[in-house]
């Protein structure tokens, strides 16, 4: 009796798989212009919008470990760089004096592959080479991806890029 009350009701419910909750890009900026990022800390997710609205894109990301290290509203993508080095803040270095002072690009590096810069200080879209990271609360303020779509939205992103953290 119990399995065919939660058929019933599972058949009922509507399930999203991914988790993502989506949404319209004009519920959050005027234009398209450049192109644009909306980054869903809640729900984990990035979408992105060409500038034509030709493309549209969703990725699974991590997020920031606490909500005082999450920074939300708009910035916009200031510089690319395909193979960054990573320096820890003055902040993650006083959690974690035992962190390196600077790592160069490779697999060791926490940015990945690839690193969109936001004209919020410190703020970044990057990749991971942790793949562990990416669906949980996990980072020191960036949005992370997998390497392989950091890649991808690397190549769609241009500086300029609007970008909004909700």
């Amino acid at each position: 009796m119990a399995f065919a009350q939660a058929d019933a009701v599972e058949s009922e419910v509507q399930r999203n798989i991914s988790s993502f909750r989506t949404h319209r890009w004009q519920d959050h900026f005027e234009t398209l212009e450049n192109g644009v990022i909306l980054s869903d800390t809640s729900s984990r997710m990035l979408q992105y919008w060409s500038e034509d609205g030709r493309v549209s894109k969703i990725y699974p990301t991590s997020v920031p470990l606490t909500e005082d290290l999450t920074r939300l509203g708009y910035t916009r993508v200031v510089r690319k760089v395909n193979g960054p080095s990573w320096r820890p803040t003055p902040s993650m270095k006083e959690r974690n004096p035992e962190w390196p002072d600077y790592v160069g690009p490779g697999p060791q590096n926490p940015l990945g592959t690839h690193a969109l810069y936001l004209s919020w200080q410190y703020y970044r879209v990057h990749g991971t080479n942790d793949t562990r990271k990416i669906g949980r609360r996990s980072s020191n303020g960036c949005i992370g991806l997998y390497n392989e779509q950091i890649q991808e939205l690397f190549a769609l992103a241009k500086i300029g890029t609007q970008v909004k953290l909700i």
